[in-house]
This record gives structure tokens, C-alpha cells and sequence, in this order.
């Protein structure tokens, strides 16, 4: 039997690998606990391969490093710790609602500002605004995804990503360990009831001080995006009390079978095997919460805090549902703005890479058995079916 894995060794790398003594804070440890313990119990029942243990370390070890440099930059660079984030937009909504095209639509526009794959996994030094899409750190992770597409074309049916593309705020906010990205690393029920009723203030500070260090030489009004900002609606607000937030809808039945059979691929790469009836019942259970804590957050604040967008127009009229969302916003949609998204557009027609193919059989689910946990929403919003 494999090892269990050790908090503080992990720690202790990040440290030794950095060289940097000292966190900005100590709130990473809550969730490491429970995240390793959670691992652990899944070591001692033979659920991973030495080749994922050894993942889920260098992944921790990433995380905890990356934290450290965002300290040690901070303390260098005290002055950022004043400068504000106004304004953000954040895109939310269930997992596989068309959170990523909107926020890619958004991103196209030279005037928004969103934090970059490759920015987001090496944030420090931060890059300059002529240097986004140029350092070399940007060009190299470019090369690297280029080399992994064409020995394995069929991961871009899945996540249309790219290296200067932006990503979620769950790879910023891995770094306090309260993110759901790191529950998609294997069967985890610990760490799941942990991430659906832990207090999120740390993980949305340091999320700030995160984007404030990737604006030092880079600012703008940030565009952000993430499906499980959906799940702690009080605490972004908490944190960006001007915040604009965007709800992409789409068909939940199609959302679901599509958000179980990515997780499909984690597990397969952590744990070297599937388990259709977790990943069916654990995922339709996540996307209820996703809509039913929305709904919730309306019903306490009012509707006018969360501005709606359905997948439907979006696939119809790229530019022109965007631009409806600019007037929403209150903020000027450009030529350069248009140009922008609708070069985006044409670049990335759908199914680019090939169509993703899933089934809700394949997960033990079917639309009667799921209906009537998504009544409520499908009573409140006209949502176009899609027929998966």
C-alpha cells in the first residue's frame, strides 16, 4: 500500500522549492487538512495509482508555491495591497452552461482585462499589458499546449482553453485550498461537504490580492469567470461589494451529462479508473446546488445583482447578445470591441476540435429522474431545451 501523504511535507517543499520562508497567511491549512485526509482515506482503499498520488502532490506543492511567491511579492510590493479592483465582472452559472464562451466573448475585447492561463500557473513576476500574449513564459506554455493537442486531439472537444485564453478563478484561489476544482481529483466526499459549507471570505481575499499582483503592470477592469462562484454568492459580494455578475443559462439536462463526463477525465487521470455511479450522482447533486444558491441569493437581494444570459443566443448571435450585455452593464461597446469578439468568433467556430459526445445514461441518470430536482429553476427561466 502507498504511502499516505503528509500536510507538512508538502509544506515543507513548497518552502525549500521557493526558497520563501514566510505565507501571507495560514488559511490554506483548513483546507489542506481535510483535502489530504480526504486523499488519504482513498490511499488506504487502494482508489489511487502511485502515478496519481504523485500528481496530487505536485499539484498541492504548485499551489502552495505559487501562494508563497504571491506573498513574498506582496510584501516587496505593499503599495498594491491599496490598489482597488473595480468593477469586476464575474460569469457563473452550472458547470458546461457556456460560462468559458462568455467569458472568452468578454476577454476578446483589448479593453477588459482577464488573468491568462498561462499568467494564472506563473504569476509572478506579473507581466506587463504589452507583454500578455508575448513573454516567454506565455509563448513556452503555447508550445507545450500545441505538443499535447496533437497527441491527444480529442481534449479539445471538451474545454476550449489556450495558454493566453482566460481561465477560472478556481486555479487562483487553489491556493487556500477552497476552491471545488481540487473535489474533481477523485471520489471525495470529505472535502466535498467541506467546500459546500466552509466560509469563503479567505478564499475570495486572496483571490484579490491574487488579481492585484497580476495588475501591477497589467491593469483594467477584470474580467472573471468561474461556474462555482454560483455557490458563494454572499462572500464574492462581501469581498467585491461592485461587482457585476453574469448567469449563463442553458438546458440543465445537457449542462449535467456534459459536467459528468469531463469529471470522467480527472478521475481517469488521478485515480486510473471511473466510477459512473459517483460521478452521476455527485455532479447532478452539484449543479442543483449551483442553480438552487443562485435562486436563493435572488430571493434575499433582489434579482438586479445578477444579470442573465442563455447559451441559446449566445451559440445564435455571438456579438449581438454580447453587445445587449454591454448596454446591461453600462459600459461602451467599441469597434474595437466588436472587431475583437467577432474575430474571436470566427476563429473558434464550434465543435473546432470535434463534438463531445455524452450520454446521462451513462452516468445512471435520465431527464424524468432529474426533472423534478430542477423544477424550480426550469419554472423560473424559459430555458431552450437542447434534447440531450
Amino acid at each position: 500500500m502507498a504511502e499516505p501523504i503528509s500536510v507538512d511535507a508538502l509544506i515543507e517543499r513548497a518552502h525549500k522549492e521557493t526558497g520563501i520562508d514566510a505565507f501571507d497567511a495560514e488559511t490554506y491549512r483548513e483546507g489542506l487538512n481535510v483535502f489530504v485526509e480526504d486523499v488519504n482515506d482513498g490511499i488506504a482503499k487502494g482508489l489511487y495509482p502511485d502515478a496519481g498520488i504523485e500528481r496530487i502532490k505536485n499539484d498541492s506543492v504548485h499551489y502552495l508555491r505559487t501562494r508563497l511567491k504571491i506573498a513574498d511579492y506582496l510584501r516587496k510590493n505593499p503599495e498594491l495591497l491599496e490598489r482597488k479592483i473595480e468593477r469586476p465582472v464575474f460569469v457563473m452559472g452550472m458547470a458546461r452552461t457556456g460560462t468559458t464562451l462568455m467569458s472568452n466573448l468578454l476577454a476578446a475585447d483589448p479593453g477588459r482585462r482577464s488573468p491568462l492561463t498561462w499568467e494564472i500557473d506563473d504569476p509572478v513576476p506579473p507581466a506587463t499589458t504589452e507583454t500578455l500574449k508575448t513573454d516567454p513564459r506565455a509563448v513556452a506554455r503555447l508550445e507545450q499546449e500545441k505538443a499535447m493537442l496533437a497527441a491527444n486531439p480529442e481534449m479539445g472537444k471538451f474545454y476550449r482553453g489556450s495558454a493566453v485564453y482566460p481561465n477560472e478563478c478556481v486555479f487562483m484561489m487553489a491556493g487556500d485550498f477552497k476552491t471545488l476544482m481540487i473535489e474533481s481529483k477523485g471520489i471525495l466526499p470529505k472535502y466535498r461537504d467541506f467546500i459546500f459549507n466552509c466560509d469563503m471570505t479567505s478564499s475570495y481575499e486572496y483571490h484579490k490580492k491574487f488579481l492585484q499582483v497580476l495588475q501591477h503592470n497589467a491593469p483594467g477592469v477584470w474580467n472573471l469567470k468561474k461556474p462555482s462562484h454560483s455557490l458563494f454568492l454572499e462572500y464574492l459580494f462581501k469581498v467585491y461589494p461592485d461587482a457585476r455578475v453574469i448567469w449563463t443559462h442553458r438546458d440543465p439536462y445537457t449542462a449535467t451529462g456534459s459536467l459528468a463526463s469531463l469529471i470522467k477525465l480527472s478521475h481517469g487521470a488521478y485515480m486510473g479508473k471511473i466510477d459512473y455511479e459517483w460521478l452521476g450522482e455527485n455532479y447532478s447533486w452539484q449543479q442543483f446546488q449551483h442553480v438552487n444558491r443562485i435562486m436563493d441569493f435572488r430571493d434575499k437581494f433582489g434579482e438586479d445583482k445578477i444579470i442573465d444570459v442563455h447559451y441559446a443566443d449566445l451559440m445564435r448571435d455571438p456579438v449581438g447578445t454580447t453587445k445587449k450585455l454591454y448596454a446591461t452593464l453600462g459600459d461602451e461597446f467599441t469597434s474595437e470591441a466588436e472587431a475583437g469578439i467577432q474575430g474571436w468568433v470566427d476563429d473558434n467556430p464550434q465543435d473546432k476540435f470535434g463534438v463531445h459526445e455524452y450520454k446521462l445514461a451513462q452516468f445512471g441518470l435520465s431527464k424524468e429522474g432529474l426533472a423534478p430536482h430542477f423544477e424550480r429553476y426550469l419554472s423560473r427561466y424559459d430555458v431552450e431545451p437542447e434534447g440531450k
